[in-house]
């Protein structure tokens, strides 16, 4: 029998207006669990339940929520597998890849713990005799978190594990696509110790659930993944609001890997392989844009076109797949549209991007691969988000560079190259948030910052203590 999962508002787990079935990618027979839809209404309860939660909590001892990050940091830990065979099922990952997000998760959890007790302030004289100046950073609030499709349990991992480590309380929306593992998440931390009303879930559209958290009069901050457009109307109504709320947003990337010819060509490969076409294409900071420089084109395509031959698509708890299925019919229909404008734009599709049968109805495609591209057509310029790439082909660095960045994106950028002084100049020059060197763009540890630039981001970076940007606010205050 299928299990049913409501929403956690206050003290209780509530039932919505309705449920949606949450359907694994790899077999659309499959119905993970039944997940409850939230609606204005229960956002309102939700952030009155944070709300009267946030005096409380805001002035806990660090111990007391290092322990509770910590417990809950064990508990994934010690859950890991069914954890991971549980996000496989609902997004897609292969289990390697769903493996790898859990025990980040776990690693997220633990760092904010520590963070909790590792929060400090200064202190030193005023310009005035005998005034004291003391700088402290206080817990903005309630947090209103928004979080997207591909990666459900490491981003609600990064964005609430530093709200709650701060001292904030927090409303939570998961993507209506994938609220498994983030109702999952959720109840481990409050089973963890959290007190009531510190951790709200309401699972639900965004149209209604996400629009009802951004207007929220209750809500102080709100940070946000996922598409540009929602982005740029997050913010919009962040600073309209009364009073503003503080923003951060997080909207994708189209992100290069510049190859030279210099390159060693089997890390080069590996490097486009990996950030192009693992877990499916589905990242922010996948390899979409590779770019080659004349005198190792062609000898890339033809490597990089065997090695994907290897790379085998199915079910994604198969321990032979490589690649797992588009995450739902709808962004499928999206990479086939690409795959159609690429070969109307021009381009040559030398591999994949064929829809594919397998022993379980699912939504199975061939990873995909252009050549011939320039960086003004479609398939170059606007993120797919699936597992489709393109090859520009360019005459020196100098061009490599300036293709690279002429993109309205700047989440991540690569270079491969044993060049130190080109691999130097790339890293000082290439108008992203994250460089990488012999190395997919995709692959970030959770203690350093992470975002970009233009219009990928906007706002305080996430991850690492740089994380207290956004989930703090600074006080200063004088002593006479």
């Amino acid at each position: 029998m299928t299990m049913a999962f409501g929403n956690r508002i206050g003290a209780e787990w509530r039932a919505g207006v309705g449920t949606r079935p949450n359907i694994n990618p790899s077999d659309t027979t499959d119905v993970v669990g039944v997940f409850a839809q939230g609606t204005a209404a229960d956002v309102a309860d939700a952030v009155a339940a944070a709300r009267a939660a946030f005096p409380g909590w805001s002035h806990s001892g660090p111990m007391d929520r290092h322990g509770i990050l910590m417990r809950a940091a064990a508990e994934v830990t010690a859950r890991a597998e069914e954890l991971a065979t549980l996000l496989a099922r609902e997004e897609g990952k292969t289990l390697t890849e769903a493996r790898g997000e859990v025990g980040r998760a776990a690693h997220i959890l633990a760092f904010f713990a520590a963070e909790a007790v590792r929060l400090t302030g200064e202190t030193g004289p005023s310009i005035r005799p005998g005034v004291t100046v003391e700088v402290t950073r206080e817990p903005v609030g309630v947090i209103g978190i928004i979080t997207p499709w591909n990666f459900p349990i490491a981003i609600p991992a990064w964005k609430i594990a530093p709200a709650l480590a701060y001292g904030n309380c927090v409303v939570f929306k998961p993507a209506d696509l994938v609220p498994a593992c983030a109702w999952a998440l959720v109840d481990i931390l409050v089973r963890a110790g959290l007190p009531e009303g510190v951790l709200n879930l309401v699972m639900g559209p965004g149209r209604s659930v996400g629009q009802a958290i951004v207007t929220a009069r209750g809500i102080d901050a709100v940070t946000f993944t996922g598409s540009v457009a929602t982005g740029r109307g997050i913010a919009a109504a962040c600073v309209a609001g009364q009073p503003m709320r503080k923003v951060q947003l997080e909207m994708g990337g189209k992100n290069p890997l510049l190859v030279l010819d210099d390159a060693d060509l089997d890390v080069a490969v590996r490097a486009a392989l990996d950030g192009a076409f693992f877990q499916t294409g589905q990242r922010c900071t996948a390899s979409s844009r590779l770019i080659v420089t004349e005198g190792i084109h062609d000898r890339f395509v033809a490597t990089l076109t065997e090695a994907m031959e290897g790379l085998t698509v199915g079910h994604a708890l198969d321990p032979s797949t490589r690649v797992g299925p588009v995450a739902d019919a709808a962004q499928l229909a999206i990479d086939l549209a690409y795959i159609d404008k690429g070969r109307t734009e021009g381009a040559r599709l030398v591999a994949g991007g064929e829809l594919l049968n397998r022993p379980t109805p699912g939504h199975y495609l061939s990873p995909a691969l252009f050549t011939e591209a320039t960086n003004a057509m479609a398939i170059a310029r606007e993120e797919i988000f699936g597992p489709v790439a393109c090859v520009i082909r360019v005459r020196d660095y100098d061009e490599g560079l300036a293709t690279a960045n002429d993109t309205d994106f700047g989440l991540s950028a690569g270079i491969c190259t044993t060049s130190l002084k080109h691999a130097t100049h790339f890293r000082r020059n290439a108008e992203a948030g994250m460089v990488m060197v012999n190395l997919p763009t995709a692959g970030v540890d959770p203690h350093v910052p992470f975002g970009g630039r233009k219009g990928s981001s906007h706002g305080p970076r996430e991850q690492g203590s740089h994380a207290r940007e956004f989930y703090t606010t600074v006080k200063t205050g004088y002593v006479g």
